[in-house]
C-alpha cells in the first residue's frame, strides 16, 4: 500500500517510514527540513520538501492514492511552544487540519496521528489513562489537544478513520535535543563530549520513557487494524531524571533551574493499547539506552573524523592553491627574465643586437599575467638595462645626465603598465562574465531539476490516464469509433461507445420524430429477454417529457420501473435529435461520478452526429433522385451496410422490401411511400435500380403486416431474397 509520512526525515518519522519500508510498502514523505534530515532515510523513496500547511501538498494527495497518512510532522518543543504559540499553532493546528482535510478529500483510508502525552497537563494521579481529563498547561498541550478534537470530529463528520497516539517521552538514535523526551539525547552528547550535565531543578522529575523502535511497531500494527480513537502509547514504568543520570554514568552534573510549563510527574497506562493491538514494547530503558549511546558515539565519531578530515584536507589544498598561484608566475617570470638575459647579452655584438629583446618579455609577461608581472618584467628589464650601460663603461651618474637612457626606461614603464592594465582589465571582463555564467549555470541546473521532476509527474500521470479504465484516454481511443459522416453508422457506433465506457449492458438511442411526440428506436444492444420498446410515445413517460423540457441528463434515482438508470438527450443545432438510454448497471457503478461520465459521452456522440447531420445535408442533392426522396443505389448501399453490421453485433434487426416497378414509376411513387413511412425507414434505388424500402427494427415476423398495408395503398413490395 502507499504510506504518507509527514515528518518522514525526522526522529520518529523516520523510523516509522523505515519499519513500512521493510515491510515491503511504498513509503511518500512531506517534510520541511526544519528538524528533519534526508540523510536519515537510506532506501529508495519520493519525498517532498514542503510544510505540511503549504496548500501544495494537495498536489502530492492528488498524484498518489494515499492507503494511510502517519502525520508526525509536528513542533515539539514546549519551551518554544511558550516563547512562540503562533509557530506552534501554525506546525500543529493548521498543518493538521490541512492534511486531515486532504485525507477525507482524496479518500485515505486511515489518519494515524502523533498526539503527546502533554494533554494531560499535571497530574497527581499516576499511572494516568485515555479517560482522564485534559488539562495542558502549555501551548504544546493545548495544540495537541485541539489536534485530537479534529481527528475525532473528521471521523465523526466525514467517515474518515482517524487514530491518535499520547506517546510518552519518546527517545532513541537521530534523536536532538528538542522535544520532550529530547533529554536523553543531550544527556548522551554532552557526555560524549565531554561536558557536565544539566539537570533542571532538582531531577526529581519523572517521565515515562519509550524507545523509537517500540513506537514505530505500534503505528505499523495501527495501520491495518480496525482501530480508531485516542489511545496512550507507553511503557508504563516512570523513570526519574536521576535514574536516567545513573544509568548513563555520568561523570559530571550540575544542576541548573527548572524550565518553565515541565511537569513534575508523568506515566501513562498503556493497558488499552496493548490489548487492541496485542502490542507490548520490547526494549527496557537500559537496552534503549546502550542502543542510543552506541549510535550517538558512532555519529560522534564519523562527525568528528569527517570534520577533521575535512578541515585538514581543505586546509592543505587551500595552501597548496594559494602557494602555486602565488609562486608560479613569479618563477616563471625569473625564469623569462633570465633567457631574456641571456639573449640580450649573448646578442650585444652581434648583428642582432638591434633588436631590443626585453620590450618582448615585458609584454609577454604582461600578456601572460597582468600588470603585477608586467611591472616585475619593467623593474627587471631596467636593471638588465641598467648593467648593459655599466658593462659599456658608463659612469652611474652620468646616466642620470643621460636623456636617452631615461626615454629607453619610460618606454619600458609606458610598455608594462598599458599592456599590464589592458590585460588585467580583460580578466576583469572574463571573470565577470564566468561568475554571470555560474549563476545562469546554477539557474539553469535548478530549471533542469524542476523540469525532469515535471516531466516525471506528467509521465506519470499519462500513465495513469492511459491504464484508467475509463480514463478520458480511453474515451478518447473508444470515440474514435464515432468518426464517421453517416447518421446510421454513428448511431451504431454510438451503441459499442456507451456500452464500453459505462459498462451498461443495454443501451438504445432513440430519435425524436418531428413533431416530437415519439421517439422512434434506431439502435439497440443485444441482451437477451430484454427488448427495447420500438417506439415511445412522449405523453406516455414523464421522465421523457422532463428531459425534452429541460434538456438535462435523467438519473432514475427512484428506481421507477418502466424507466431506464440514466437517459441523455443528443442534440443537433441546439435541438434535441435523439435520446440515449441506458440500462442493468450495478448498484456501484450507479453514482454521481458515472452520471458526469455520460454526460461527457453523450457530449461526444453530439458533437459527432452534428458533423454527420450537416454533411448529409450537404451533399442532399447528391445523395437523392432529383425531386424525389429516393437515396442513389450509392447512399443507400452505405445505409443497408449499417444496418446489416447493427444486425451481426447487437442483433438489431431490420426488414429490405423490393419493389418490380419500372423507373417511370417512381416519381408518381415516392410522395406516397414517404408518408407512409417513419423518420428511421429509408426508400432509395439498388444497384439494379430497382425500388427498395429499409424498415428499422422491423423483423420478417412483421413482414406480412406490412406487405398488406403497403398494397392497400396500391404499392406492389416483396421482402428481398437476401432477407428470407
Amino acid at each position: 500500500m502507499k504510506v504518507l509520512v509527514t515528518g518522514g526525515y525526522g526522529f520518529i518519522g523516520s523510523h516509522v517510514a523505515d519499519r513500512f519500508h521493510k515491510e515491503g510498502h511504498e513509503v511518500y514523505i512531506i517534510d520541511n527540513l526544519f528538524t528533519g534530515q534526508k540523510k536519515n532515510i537510506d532506501f529508495k523513496h519520493k519525498g517532498y520538501v514542503l510544510s505540511v500547511e503549504d496548500e501544495k501538498c494537495e498536489e502530492i494527495f492528488r498524484s498518489n492514492k494515499f492507503d494511510v497518512v502517519v502525520h508526525m510532522a509536528a513542533q515539539v518543543s514546549v519551551p518554544t511552544s511558550i516563547t512562540n504559540p503562533t509557530q506552534d499553532t501554525e506546525s500543529n493546528v493548521l498543518g493538521l487540519v490541512n492534511m486531515l482535510n486532504f485525507s477525507k478529500k482524496y479518500q485515505v483510508s486511515k489518519f494515524i496521528y502523533a498526539s503527546s502525552a502533554a494533554v494531560y497537563g499535571e497530574k497527581t494521579e499516576l499511572p494516568i489513562k485515555e479517560t482522564d481529563a485534559c488539562v495542558p498547561i502549555s501551548p504544546y498541550g493545548i495544540s495537541k489537544w485541539v489536534g485530537e478534537s479534529y481527528c475525532k470530529k473528521w471521523q465523526e463528520m466525514y467517515g474518515l478513520q482517524t487514530l491518535g497516539f499520547r506517546f510518552s517521552n519518546v527517545y532513541g538514535p537521530r534523536q536532538d535535543a528538542r522535544g520532550e523526551g529530547g533529554v536523553i539525547a543531550t544527556f548522551i552528547s554532552r557526555i560524549i563530549a565531554g561536558q557536565p550535565l544539566h539537570v533542571h531543578g532538582d531531577g526529581n522529575q519523572t517521565r515515562d520513557y519509550i524507545y523509537v523502535e517500540d513506537v514505530a511497531d505500534a503505528i505499523f500494527r495501527a495501520s491495518y487494524s480496525p482501530l480508531t480513537g485516542i489511545y496512550n502509547l507507553s511503557t508504563g514504568t516512570e523513570f526519574r531524571v536521576t535514574e536516567i543520570v545513573e544509568l548513563l554514568k555520568a561523570p559530571q552534573v550540575e544542576h541548573v533551574e527548572k524550565r518553565p510549563g515541565d511537569i513534575e510527574r508523568s506515566v501513562l497506562d498503556n493497558t488499552l493499547i496493548k490489548r487492541a493491538l496485542d502490542w507490548t514494547p520490547m526494549y527496557s530503558i537500559q537496552e534503549g539506552l546502550e542502543r542510543t549511546y552506541r549510535y550517538f558515539e558512532q555519529e560522534w565519531a564519523k562527525a568528528e573524523a569527517a570534520a577533521t578530515a575535512a578541515v585538514e584536507s581543505s586546509a592543505l589544498k587551500t595552501a597548496s592553491r594559494h602557494a602555486y598561484k602565488f609562486l608560479i608566475p613569479y618563477a616563471e617570470n625569473l625564469l623569462a627574465f633570465a633567457l631574456t638575459a641571456w639573449l640580450t647579452l649573448s646578442q650585444q655584438y652581434s648583428s642582432y643586437g638591434a633588436i631590443d629583446v626585453k620590450l618582448f618579455y615585458i609584454t609577454i609577461m604582461g600578456n601572460l599575467y597582468g600588470n603585477r608581472q608586467s611591472i616585475l618584467a619593467v623593474v627587471l628589464s631596467i636593471g638588465l638595462f641598467l648593467y648593459q650601460k655599466l658593462m659599456d663603461g658608463r659612469e652611474f651618474i652620468s646616466l642620470l645626465y643621460d636623456t636617452d637612457f631615461f626615454f629607453q626606461i619610460a618606454i619600458y614603464l609606458f610598455i608594462g603598465l598599458v599592456v599590464g592594465y589592458s590585460i588585467d582589465r580583460k580578466n576583469a571582463q572574463i571573470q565577470n562574465q564566468e561568475q554571470k555564467l555560474e549563476e545562469m549555470e546554477g539557474k539553469y541546473a535548478f530549471l533542469h531539476d524542476l523540469y525532469n521532476e515535471v516531466r516525471e509527474v506528467k509521465e506519470e500521470l499519462q500513465m495513469r490516464i492511459l491504464k484508467s479504465g475509463d480514463s478520458y484516454g480511453k474515451i478518447y481511443s473508444i470515440t474514435k469509433e464515432l468518426e464517421s459522416l453517416e447518421p446510421e453508422q454513428v448511431f451504431h457506433a454510438t451503441v459499442n461507445v456507451v456500452k464500453s465506457i459505462m459498462n451498461a449492458p443495454t443501451v438504445s438511442i432513440y430519435t425524436v420524430n418531428r413533431s416530437g411526440t415519439y421517439l422512434r428506436l434506431v439502435a439497440h444492444s443485444s441482451v437477451q429477454d430484454l427488448q427495447a420498446p420500438k417506439s415511445l410515445k412522449v405523453a406516455d413517460y414523464n421522465y421523457i417529457q422532463a428531459m425534452l423540457a429541460d434538456g438535462k441528463v435523467f438519473v432514475n434515482k427512484q428506481l421507477s420501473a418502466g424507466a431506464p438508470l440514466m437517459c441523455a438527450p443528443v442534440y443537433y443545432r441546439d435541438q434535441i435529435a435523439a435520446v440515449v438510454a441506458i440500462d442493468g448497471l450495478s448498484f456501484e457503478t450507479f453514482s454521481l461520478y458515472h452520471q458526469n461520465l455520460f454526460k461527457v459521452t453523450t457530449d461526444l456522440v453530439s458533437s459527432a452526429l452534428s458533423k454527420a447531420f450537416a454533411f448529409i445535408e450537404a451533399t442532399e442533392n447528391q445523395r437523392y433522385v432529383e425531386g424525389t426522396p429516393l437515396l442513389r443505389p450509392e447512399a443507400f448501399q452505405v445505409i443497408l451496410r449499417s444496418k446489416q453490421l447493427a444486425k451481426e453485433q447487437n442483433q438489431t434487426p431490420y426488414l429490405l422490401l423490393r419493389g418490380k416497378q419500372t423507373d417511370q414509376h417512381f416519381a408518381e411513387m415516392s410522395d406516397r411511400l414517404d408518408g407512409m413511412l417513419r423518420e428511421t425507414d429509408y426508400i432509395g434505388l439498388d444497384e439494379d435500380h430497382h425500388l427498395v424500402v429499409l424498415l428499422s427494427n422491423t423483423s420478417l415476423e412483421d413482414a406480412n403486416h406490412v406487405l398488406n398495408r403497403f398494397a392497400q395503398k396500391g404499392i406492389s413490395l416483396q421482402v428481398a431474397e437476401e432477407e428470407l
